[in-house]
Parts: structure tokens; C-alpha cells; sequence
């Protein structure tokens, strides 16, 4: 059985991250490193084992969130499509289940919001693991441009938290941004990015809640439970981020 830990350690999985990685910071782009791919692989993982899937499901979870963003080596249209491509070959020739080849290989190509749409529940947790991700330590180390929104935005936010209670069938992405943005700049490029959170968290039989400096922002999930209004007490924070966090 191939594990996260036999993904992370293998060279070529490693060399395609790397890669793909360099190839969107040459044209701008935040971080899609060890860091962002790390931070997706937790919370699909933790989304999934937090709603009551088998450990399975939560491991496959965590490797497609690893490898998710390997196609942008080739170019970031498609990217989740290409990356597909390329490892299957690498998926196959670790010994990996066929079957379990064809629920990472379907996430990873299901991910981006321009093309792609939840078919899985793997494919629903990477969705929301991968487009929550906004933050300050995305911004690549001494190179924020405050010209450039996409910096401007992940830099204006300082902490998130995302809370999955399986009682209220609610997923809650919550985030604090400071003056040097807006929700309006968030919401220039994060709109299709919180749409398609909606359709996955609906995919998982739950509502999507977004909540910006404490102010609910949605408050309709086409085909899904009604949005809850307020983090319940007793739910559970899959995970934070605040700054300083690396």
C-alpha cells in the first residue's frame, strides 16, 4: 500500500513539485511549494476524517493534496488536467492501487475552479483545502509587490480558521484581513474560487460559510444544508493559520 510517506519521499514526486513550483513564481505567482501543498494535504485529509470517512479515503486525501499543482510545470491552464497525466505513470509505477490511482489521478484533475467541478468526495475536500488558502506566508519571501493584488491580498490576511462540524453539516472558512486590502480585492480573485467551495461542501452534504473580519458574507448554498450563522461551541477547528505561521 503506498502511503503519504512513500509520496513524500519519492524523488520524482519531489522534482515535479519543485518545478512546478519555480515555473509560477518566474511569472508571479504566490507560493505553490512544500508549503502550499503541505497546508492542502492536511486540511483534505482532516476535512475528510472530521466528516466520518474510512482512514483510506483520508490518506488518498492527503496524497492528492501533495501532488495536486505538479501539472503547473507545464503550464498553469490546465494544469490540474496535466498533472493527471503525469502521474499516473508515477502512481501506476509505485505499486499503487489501480483503483486507488484513479480516485487521486480524478481529484487532482477535478481542482481548479475554471474547469473542474467536485466528482468525489476526494475531489470536494482538495477543492476546499486548495481554495482556502489565503495568507501572508503565501507571499514569496522578499518578493511581496504591493502592486500585484494577488500579494496585496494574501499579505492583508493575517488569520484563518476553517471549522467542519459534521452536527450542523457546516464547513466555515473564517479569515481576518488587515487595511492594506479589501473584501472587494478578495473578492476580484477569490469569487469563482469560494463558488466552487460552495458546490464541493454541498457535494459532502454540507453548507459553505464564508466569513470575512467577522461579517458572513454568504448566506445561500444552492443544494445544500441552509449556511449556519455561528461556529458551534463544540466544533472543531481543522485548522489556523496566523502570522508568523511558516
Amino acid at each position: 500500500m503506498v502511503t503519504l510517506a512513500d509520496i513524500k519521499s519519492d524523488r520524482r514526486i519531489g522534482t515535479l513539485i519543485d518545478s512546478a513550483n519555480a515555473a509560477l513564481a518566474a511569472i508571479g505567482y504566490t507560493d505553490h511549494g512544500p508549503r502550499h501543498v503541505g497546508y492542502v494535504s492536511k486540511v483534505t485529509s482532516d476535512i475528510l476524517r472530521r466528516l466520518g470517512y474510512p482512514e483510506r479515503t483520508c490518506e488518498l486525501g492527503a496524497i492528492a493534496g501533495w501532488v495536486h499543482d505538479v501539472g503547473n510545470l507545464v503550464n498553469r491552464k490546465n494544469h490540474g488536467a496535466i498533472g493527471a497525466t503525469l502521474l499516473f505513470p508515477i502512481l501506476s509505477d509505485m505499486g499503487m492501487d489501480l483503483t486507488e490511482v484513479c480516485r487521486v489521478c480524478t481529484a487532482v484533475g477535478s481542482h481548479e475552479e475554471e474547469t473542474g467541478r467536485p466528482v468525489s468526495e476526494i475531489s470536494a475536500a482538495l477543492i476546499i483545502a486548495d481554495k482556502i488558502d489565503a495568507h501572508r506566508t503565501r507571499v514569496r519571501k522578499g518578493k511581496h509587490d504591493e502592486k500585484d493584488i494577488h500579494d496585496r491580498v494574501n499579505y492583508a490576511i493575517q488569520k484563518t480558521k476553517l471549522y467542519v462540524d459534521p452536527e450542523t453539516a457546516n464547513i466555515r472558512f473564517e479569515f481576518m484581513m488587515d487595511e492594506t486590502s479589501s473584501v472587494l480585492e478578495f473578492m476580484q480573485i477569490y469569487m469563482t474560487r469560494m463558488i466552487i467551495c460552495e458546490k464541493a461542501s454541498a457535494f459532502l452534504n454540507c453548507s459553505f460559510s464564508m466569513v470575512v473580519n467577522g461579517m458572513q458574507i454568504n448566506n445561500f448554498c444552492d443544494g445544500a444544508p441552509k449556511c449556519v450563522t455561528d461556529a458551534p461551541a463544540g466544533s472543531a477547528i481543522v485548522h489556523e493559520w496566523t502570522v508568523g505561521a511558516r
